[in-house]
């Protein structure tokens, strides 16, 4: 963790400007690498990183976003999944906000923005800001396209998963997700994925399904 030489630039004015948010954003990924070690069933350090870019790229399309707060809300979102961690009040994302001395209140808007980005969690429900809105969208596009297939497989085979309930995951959640998204710039990203998922299963249906040329069958599905 970060020393605290320079706590008080990052509490006061300097957090403000590039420098302060660089140096929260080194803080925050340092945090949930460690946090995450060990990890491989598609929640892991990797999956915070790509939802983390995935955010700052929405984010320069929502110039009345808090930038700082994407960042933190993106890379903290998973720190207290319930699948992974057995903790209550968003206590891993809180602890690293008062180490590093984020104000409370902002601490509360990053934690109210993390518990409003997870699918289970939330179903139908719309993150009430504008920094949840950006980093559901993020964790969402990760969940579909290609780095999606081969999350979904690694969390099915870490859980003991059959290939069956596997795949009831894309109908139950992955090919939702498209006209699920809340930005503009996340719609527009999520096309290509949904159509990659949507080829995927056609391909995934002939090959296990035995289709010959002439439309006959060469038995039952695997």
């Amino acid at each position: 963790m970060y020393d605290g030489s320079d706590r008080s630039a990052i509490a006061g004015e300097e957090r403000k400007d590039g420098w302060g948010m660089d140096r929260i954003t080194e803080e925050a990924i340092g945090y949930v690498r460690e946090l995450f070690a060990g990890n491989a069933d598609g929640h892991g350090f990797d999956h915070t990183l790509r939802v983390w870019r995935n955010a700052m790229l929405i984010a320069e399309t929502e110039p009345e976003c808090d930038r700082e707060a994407v960042a933190l809300t993106a890379l903290l979102h998973d720190a207290d999944d319930h699948k992974l961690f057995h903790t209550e009040n968003d206590e891993n994302a809180r602890a690293f906000l008062k180490e590093n001395l984020i104000p409370e209140e902002q601490a509360d808007r990053i934690c109210e923005a993390i518990d409003s980005v997870s699918f289970s969690r939330n179903r139908d429900r719309l993150p009430q800001t504008l920094e949840g809105k950006i980093v559901q969208d993020a964790d969402r596009l990760d969940a579909i396209g290609a780095v999606g297939i081969a999350r979904t497989f690694a969390y099915g085979g870490e859980h003991g998963r059959s290939l069956e309930a596997s795949l009831q995951h894309f109908y139950d959640k992955l090919l939702l997700l498209k006209d699920r998204m809340n930005t503009e710039t996340a719609k527009q990203l999520a096309e290509d994925r949904h159509r990659f998922l949507e080829a995927f299963l056609k391909e995934l249906k002939d090959e296990t399904e035995g289709g010959q040329p002439d439309g006959t069958h060469t038995g039952d599905p695997v």
